[in-house]
């Protein structure tokens, strides 16, 4: 703990958001090592994924969205709300506008970026809220809020095994090659080092922004989930082992959540 105490606090807050990084890459890299994946399997994973955004989006990023406003001094179900809202505008704008500019793009692949995108927004305000768990001890330095910190981004790792596995997994129901499925699983867990810096650096004005960013990822996550995954999913003539799946990984992600704090 005391060589910890002696390395800058962004650096510290590189080195943890490259390690919830790493994880979502493990995640993702599920879809290298499975060679032969039958298209039940596929299906499911896509339902188990929008379980995963479902209860994330609750208890990774609303509920403590609105607990951070309150402490703020913010109104919580205000600025939950109005981010929640703008989360989701933010993806179906994002549909609207791929209809429009890219009409040669087949519907997966507009369903394939769509759930890219929703991860992505998704991990920045984790990554933000680690950097600012660590940009904040240069006001409350000790071991215990160390610790706290470190323990925010074990949890935040944890938590993004799942996710990378629920974007390379369907990426490859969809037809992309086991590699590039990987590498976009990563890469949307890429933003979290960038993020977790930035909040580090402007810990005290990004800490304001939190809980609207936290919401605007949860209303992105859902839009996605209720638009896409779902429906997608209960297409297939096993509809209740789907809806087994999806249930499956929205009891996973609230295992870890509430677990892991």
């Amino acid at each position: 703990m005391n060589a910890l105490m002696s390395i800058s606090y962004p650096l510290q807050a590189l080195l943890a958001t490259l390690m919830t990084w790493f994880i979502t890459a493990l995640g993702a890299a599920v879809v290298v090592f499975t060679k032969r994946i039958s298209r039940t399997f596929l299906d499911a994973m896509l339902g188990f994924g929008a379980g995963v955004m479902l209860a994330s989006s609750f208890w990774s990023l609303l509920d403590p969205g609105i607990a951070l406003a309150d402490e703020l001094g913010q109104c919580g179900w205000l600025a939950a709300g109005v981010g929640f809202l703008c989360g989701g505008g933010l993806m179906m704008l994002g549909d609207v506008l791929m209809s429009r500019f890219q009409l040669e793009a087949s519907e997966s692949q507009r369903r394939s970026w769509l759930l890219i995108g929703s991860i992505t927004l998704h991990n920045i305000p984790e990554g933000l809220a680690v950097g600012v768990a660590f940009g904040a001890l240069s006001a409350y330095a000790g071991e215990a809020a160390l610790t706290a910190a470190w323990m925010l981004a074990v949890g935040i790792g944890l938590q993004n095994f799942p996710e990378g596995a629920a974007v390379s997994l369907p990426l490859r129901r969809e037809g992309m090659s086991r590699g590039k499925s990987f590498f976009l699983g990563q890469l949307s867990g890429f933003v979290e080092p960038v993020a977790g810096v930035l909040g580090a650096l402007l810990a005290v004005n990004v800490q304001a922004m939190l809980p609207f960013l936290l919401s605007l990822a949860a209303g992105a996550m859902i839009a996605v989930v209720v638009a896409e995954l779902v429906p997608e999913s209960q297409r297939s003539e096993r509809r209740n082992l789907m809806t087994l799946a999806t249930m499956a990984g929205f009891t996973v992600m609230m295992v870890l959540d509430v677990a892991l704090g």
